[in-house]
């Protein structure tokens, strides 16, 4: 973590390039990663944008990349802008975070919203604008991965964005990284920076591009360490495009990894490293799991010494560390609590000497007056071994309130779900409490994820 005067990631990209083969590309260009901040998109110089709000549209990542070294440490804050946010709350969000700049390339959420041409909207001069101190003060706005509604704003620094990489990993400076995450989502930017500041290569998604394509571009890149949601990698096996594909480390975060995904990559890239690492928006990045099994060493919570202080109450995760984002921007709610630890929401049960996530605390099914979290029955059915992947949601019934149901997609060959049906039922209820069996399964050609790489579980 650098200290409060520290430098830019531009500063800390130009020490980490080692390498003069280093490179940062996308489906439409390449460009070598000592010459990215010099090819960027600004429409003025970026003394131009000096204490200013920079809202970042583009639906391409790279010119996004390019924007990000050129601004840090020179704007005021930077307003990272994924491109599936409704161009309807930009309005309301360049009031929110106080934009008075945009840069784009024509494209992306912003863009459309102010006509669709390319824009560098310098707005008029405000006080304050040469206040800053240090180059460092710049903030990094992220939106939170939420599915309905306009999303909350978190406020992080280049110092919590980077504190993530100090987690044990051995990469070699030769790496070349990519990953299905937007590099406008915390996961995505995550891996960017690991990228830039230890002295690897990039290799960036295009939205919307098929996952298939995404794998063949990142083999014939090279790509050795690669991350995405289990949701990415489930449909990414799906794919003849993954048989050709031997990456050195795969890392799932962003969902619950399951047993039957860790088991699958594993089986697919037998000579990679398969890790899980558990991270949020607001609280960064917890720990990483690399055993092989689902779940984390309940000697990780409390542990002395550890980067992140971790805790459970009333079965939900909590995180306290130097990576967590200093406050929602313009929210009255507070991020953290009096303590400095972060709810995640996310719902652990204790098994032996192991905790599991059960799910999220907001997707519950509540069946009776009991409570089912959806995640927990979808890792007993993908155990299945003719079920690639599964979503399980509510029903609502008049006797109970709502029982539980499940949309399955078979892996080819399985055959129609009517013979295997009964097996995977019977799966469900040796492993399960009654209460949480399916009532029913439905089979589904595929299962909608948002472009955060999560399942759609909302209106299910």
């Amino acid at each position: 973590m650098r200290p409060p005067d520290g430098p830019t990631l531009r500063d800390l990209t130009a020490a980490a390039s080692l390498s003069p083969g280093r490179f940062a590309a996308d489906a439409d260009g390449r460009f070598a990663i000592a010459e990215l901040a010099a090819a960027g998109t600004l429409a003025a110089p970026p003394d131009a944008y000096r204490g200013r709000t920079v809202l970042i549209s583009c639906e391409r990542q790279l010119p996004a990349v390019q924007a990000l070294l050129q601004l840090d440490g020179v704007a005021r804050r930077i307003l990272l802008c994924p491109p599936d946010l409704s161009p309807e709350h930009i309005p309301a969000v360049m009031q929110e975070a106080e934009v008075d700049a945009i840069v784009s390339d024509g494209t992306g959420p912003a863009a459309q919203a102010v006509g669709g041409t390319p824009v560098a909207a310098i707005g008029p001069d405000k006080p304050g604008h040469d206040g800053l101190r240090h180059q460092s003060d710049t903030e990094w706005l992220l939106f939170t991965s939420g599915t309905t509604g306009r999303p909350k704003i978190v406020v992080h620094t280049l110092a919590s964005l980077t504190g993530p990489l100090d987690d044990g990993l051995v990469v070699a400076k030769d790496a070349v990284w990519a990953t299905f995450y937007d590099i406008r989502r915390y996961g995505g930017l995550q891996i960017l920076l690991r990228a830039l500041l230890g002295g690897g290569s990039m290799v960036l998604s295009q939205a919307r591009e098929p996952v298939a394509d995404f794998l063949a571009r990142a083999r014939q890149a090279g790509v050795t360490h690669i991350s995405g949601t289990p949701s990415h990698w489930r449909r990414a096996l799906m794919t003849p495009a993954a048989r050709m594909f031997s990456p050195r480390y795969v890392r799932l975060s962003g969902e619950v990894a399951d047993q039957a995904i860790l088991n699958q990559l594993a089986a697919a890239f037998p000579g990679a490293e398969i890790a899980h690492a558990f991270a949020s928006t607001e609280a960064g990045v917890a720990f990483d799991v690399r055993d092989g099994l689902a779940g984390f060493p309940a000697s990780l919570i409390g542990s002395p010494g550890a980067k992140a202080d971790l805790k459970v109450v009333d079965g939900s995760l909590r995180i306290r560390s130097a990576r967590t984002a200093s406050r929602y921007l313009g929210d009255a709610h507070r991020l953290a609590d009096a303590d400095g630890f972060v709810d995640t929401g996310d719902m652990l049960e204790l098994r032996g000497d192991r905790y599991f996530f059960a799910g999220r605390r907001e997707g519950i099914v509540n069946v009776g007056g009991q409570k089912v979290h959806p995640e927990e029955v979808e890792a007993v059915i993908n155990q299945h071994q003719a079920v690639r992947m599964s979503r399980v949601h509510g029903r609502n019934s008049r006797i109970t309130g709502a029982i539980v149901v499940a949309d399955v997609v078979l892996r080819p060959g399985a055959g129609p779900l009517e013979t295997i049906r009964d097996d995977i039922l019977a799966a469900c209820r040796q492993a399960l409490p009654p209460h949480k069996v399916p009532a029913t399964l439905k089979e589904v050609a595929g299962l909608e994820m948002t472009d955060s790489g999560k399942l759609v579980r909302r209106g299910a």
